[in-house]
């Protein structure tokens, strides 16, 4: 008995010396902390804001980011690309606010007005947005009538729900707008509104309710932890660069950087090697990317793509002539991913609502232009550029494209090809049936009526056609 008592003591000691021995299980929070993204809205409204707010928002959504906050101080700007911001940050599924800091004036009031809440700096100011020409004066009085008309439908349409905001925010556009609530007159007719971090601030109404601020905080850490709490949250801040300012310019000149692009690779290749059309070639398309993807219309995606059309274009063309499947798919790579660049396109928004939403009208228009002026820009080269090495390249030396090498040549040139019949040369790619071969240190495009010809062989020509010559094998 004492012995089985002994036995049951020491296991419980062992048991407990166990449990002591292991370290106290470490409570983990699972509580995510909320995701901000700080966007800058400084200075004038206008292109570059609409750049970063753009590329920015579709960060946000592909790292599905909680909340993006406005960091503006602005004195109004262009309306067109306040309309497009407004449409930029309705596609943003989670919270929005602004922090006036410390002011939002025009067409900054009109932004606020988009977002969820609407926080201030102390001192701050947000009003006085009548619409303007761009110069700075008033507009006719019948079209400021309209334009102020539809600006309000906008404000209410985009503040419902939202307390007082449609009456307030249409109270700074319309002079003739008389904001009362209850008994109280805020602004008379005459005059437009304009209010203090510490008017917006105030309530009005049963149950009482700010006029316009969801607060006042002195910094955007300040306010993120009057929202969320201490150590809730993360941020992300994104600023306006250089680039940015870069790319409004050159997205002006998108059609002619397409069309100086494509070409400069055309001529390339025209002319045996790679040179400097290769190199200015896919410099001047890697602007438009880049440009493009500045202005937050595109990821690195469609370069990608491009290069992949690059590759089986000059695959095609280096080892297998004639076989015109890699070429066309290179072309249609190249093409589209042109295309693709310079689309709207948003996180996770089907295709055909892009399109039904014209995102594709202004791209397509962009390359249509390019594609023409390139045309035209070729024409006018191969009709004017006066007689010389640039010349003798793509004429006599050419290896690709044969319209060029007899029927765009000069008048003499039909004869000197006349006088290649009966020579030997090397095929330098394999003719099925069409290919490249050399004589004399010369490359001319040939082709092979019947059969093939492996790259090495000697082949001797036995005629010509408009376009190439027609060889055989030496010895057949």
């Amino acid at each position: 008995m004492l012995r089985n008592l002994l036995f049951a003591l020491l296991v419980f000691w062992s048991v407990a010396m166990v449990a002591a021995a292991e370290p106290a299980p470490v409570l983990v929070s699972t509580v995510k902390k909320t995701q901000v993204v700080v966007i800058p809205v400084r200075d004038e409204i206008a292109s570059p804001i609409l750049y970063i707010l753009r590329r920015g928002l579709k960060e946000a959504i592909e790292q599905k980011a909680d909340v993006v906050v406005l960091d503006m101080k602005t004195p109004g700007g262009a309306l067109d690309v306040t309309f497009e911001i407004m449409e930029a940050l309705a596609k943003f599924p989670g919270q929005t606010v602004t922090y006036v800091n410390p002011e939002a004036i025009s067409a900054g009031a009109f932004i606020a007005a988009t977002t969820g809440e609407i926080w201030f700096v102390p001192g701050g100011v947000i009003g006085a947005a009548a619409p303007v020409s761009a110069t700075g004066q008033d507009v006719d009085a019948t079209m400021k009538q309209k334009v102020v008309s539809y600006l309000k439908a906008r404000v209410r349409a985009t503040s419902e729900g939202k307390g007082y905001r449609g009456e307030v925010i249409s109270a700074m556009i319309d002079a003739d707008y008389e904001l009362k609530i209850g008994d109280k007159v805020l602004k008379g007719k005459g005059e437009l509104l304009s209010l203090t971090a510490s008017e917006a601030s105030k309530t009005y109404g049963d149950p009482a309710r700010p006029l316009l601020a969801a607060g006042t905080a002195k910094s955007i850490d300040d306010l993120l932890v009057q929202k969320f709490g201490a150590g809730n949250f993360t941020i992300k801040t994104l600023a306006v660069t250089w680039s940015e300012r870069l790319a409004v310019k050159l997205n002006g000149i998108v059609p002619l950087l397409l069309g100086l692009g494509l070409l400069a690779l055309f001529i390339e290749f025209k002319t045996p090697g790679f040179g400097v059309f290769g190199i200015a070639g896919i410099l001047l398309l890697s602007v438009v990317f880049l440009s493009n993807f500045v202005a937050g219309f595109s990821g690195h995606e469609p370069m990608l793509v491009f290069g992949v059309g690059l590759v089986l274009l000059a695959v095609e063309i280096i080892f297998f002539p004639g076989l015109a499947l890699l070429a066309v798919t290179g072309l249609i790579l190249m093409l589209g991913s042109l295309l693709w660049a310079m689309t709207d396109l948003w996180p996770g928004e089907p295709l055909m609502v892009a399109w039904s939403g014209d995102a594709f009208a202004a791209p397509l228009q962009n390359l249509g232009l390019g594609l023409a002026l390139a045309v035209v820009l070729g024409l006018v080269l191969a009709r004017f550029l006066p007689r010389g090495w640039v010349w003798d390249r793509l004429v006599v030396n050419a290896a690709i494209g044969g319209t060029a090498q007899i029927a765009g040549g000069a008048p003499d040139a039909a004869n000197g090809f006349a006088t290649l019949i009966g020579q030997r040369g090397i095929a330098v790619t394999v003719l099925r049936p069409s290919g490249q071969i050399e004589i004399a240190g010369q490359r001319f495009e040939a082709k092979v009526e019947v059969g093939s010809i492996d790259a090495g062989e000697a082949v001797v020509v036995r005629g010509r056609t408009d376009f190439s010559l027609v060889v055989e094998r030496a010895g057949a």
